[in-house]
């Protein structure tokens, strides 16, 4: 695997991250030009990167903790790219950055060896399966730093700049939802073929289900009860944290079907 391209893309992001910073606190438009155009190459080589990892691997690289963080670093990036234009989150410059950057800094010092492949993950499926969480992951937390930002401005802020903040965070969790309930589907789908069984309450099934109920909720409630605001930000922040839960906590906490992902 070529670690090149990936300490590129590692050193793009995090000079992307302080010349945001540098623009936030200086208010020079044409360094925040300059930075997305440094992230933009960071994302290019981080897809070289995610290419060539497949080459080698002979799988889609989304098997370990490794090629999980590496994909979602990816992920993260390409979907705040995406878009930025469309749902304004230009403001969001410095918390994606940072993050892509952590996440690539902290697999620097996890195990890269390819290792063969259990008879479960020789499947298509996985490629879906993942691929559509991870999009769905990556709107999910950029949702969630925006609801972070409205509550952190709650007493501060207009009420135009509220409803705004409010309004995009609900576009974004619109936007992922539908991409978990894929993944959540072509999960169920690929454990009937690999373990027999659609459904095993296995602990990552148990918890990738909690979160999606509790984003349906959001959802609902937002449409049919009109919950905006404080209360739809607490919700969102907590469908976030199960979703971490569901990443982190279950692979380190818990023993179960998924234990080798």
């Amino acid at each position: 695997m070529n670690l090149t391209s990936i300490n590129l893309a590692f050193a793009g992001y995090l000079l992307a991250c302080i010349l945001y910073c540098i623009c936030a606190i200086f208010k020079i438009k044409k360094i925040s030009v300059v930075a997305t155009i440094i992230l933009s190459i960071g994302l290019i080589l981080h897809t070289l990167c995610l290419i060539n990892r497949w080459q080698i691997a002979g799988h889609f690289p989304v098997v370990g903790l490794y090629e999980s963080m590496l994909f979602l670093g990816w992920a993260l990036v390409f979907v705040y790219l995406a878009l930025k234009k469309l749902y304004k989150l230009k403001y969001l410059e410095i918390p994606v950055t940072l993050l892509a950057a952590l996440a690539l800094g902290y697999i620097s010092i996890l195990d890269k060896s390819i290792k063969p492949l259990m008879p479960a993950l020789k499947s298509n499926w996985i490629t879906i399966h993942v691929i559509s969480y991870f999009i769905g992951y990556a709107g999910v937390a950029i949702s969630f730093f925006i609801s972070i930002a409205y509550l952190w401005k709650v007493k501060s802020a207009s009420a135009d700049s509220l409803t705004q903040l409010d309004t995009v965070s609900y576009r974004m969790v619109s936007f992922a939802f539908p991409f978990l309930t894929i993944g959540l589907t072509t999960g169920a789908v690929w454990a009937k073929v690999a373990w027999g069984s659609y459904w095993s309450w296995d602990p990552k099934e148990t918890w990738a289900l909690i979160s999606w109920c509790i984003y349906a909720a959001y959802l609902h409630l937002r449409l049919l009860k009109n919950w905006r605001g404080t209360r739809a930000a607490y919700l969102n922040i907590i469908g976030f944290l199960c979703v971490l839960f569901t990443f982190f906590g279950v692979n380190f906490l818990m023993k179960g079907l998924h234990s080798y992902l």
